[in-house]
């Protein structure tokens, strides 16, 4: 009996999450409103729009992931700056079922990829005469559970239409 379960134990593929490479997928800095913006007392309006992709890259459980952040501050109608960065990785994954793999693309590797985008958002900020400007952590869980929710919902509505 025994060794059954030290069997069934070894059939199971070891689960593994790895990160291979981070890099910067594409940065993008545009400031229409210069030199004017900088007469102005500096209170923008912020809006930061956040979204992340993943894809297979091989057979042998290499993903890319890409979190995509766009930053745009506004004076009245004026944008003072807009900021967007797709920050990428390489993730080994293995070992999990589908939904565990979806769940890990959608909130475990945006998690190590966020802090590379915030400090890359906060650099070209201030290289463009901005103050510094650190976005606050995200719940890349929560942001996956309200994702399926409404993914939920929708498959919902089309199903009683």
């Amino acid at each position: 009996m025994a060794e059954e379960q030290a069997g069934g134990a070894q059939q199971r593929p070891e689960q593994q999450f790895t990160m291979q490479k981070i890099y910067t997928k594409d940065l993008s800095f545009e400031s229409p409103a210069t030199p004017a913006i900088f007469t102005k007392q500096w209170q923008p309006t912020l809006s930061v729009d956040l979204n992340t992709r993943s894809g297979s890259i091989d057979e042998e459980g290499n993903f890319e992931v890409v979190l995509s952040i766009t930053v745009t501050a506004k004076m009245d109608e004026e944008t003072g700056f807009l900021i967007e960065v797709h920050q990428a990785g390489v993730f080994l994954v293995r070992g999990f079922q589908p939904d565990e793999l979806k769940r890990i693309l959608g909130t475990a590797a945006p998690n190590v990829l966020f802090p590379y985008a915030r400090e890359a958002i906060d650099a070209f900020c201030i290289k463009g005469g901005f103050p510094p400007l650190m976005l606050a952590p995200v719940n890349f869980e929560a942001v996956y559970q309200q994702a399926q929710a409404q993914a939920q919902a929708g498959a919902g509505e089309t199903a009683s239409h």
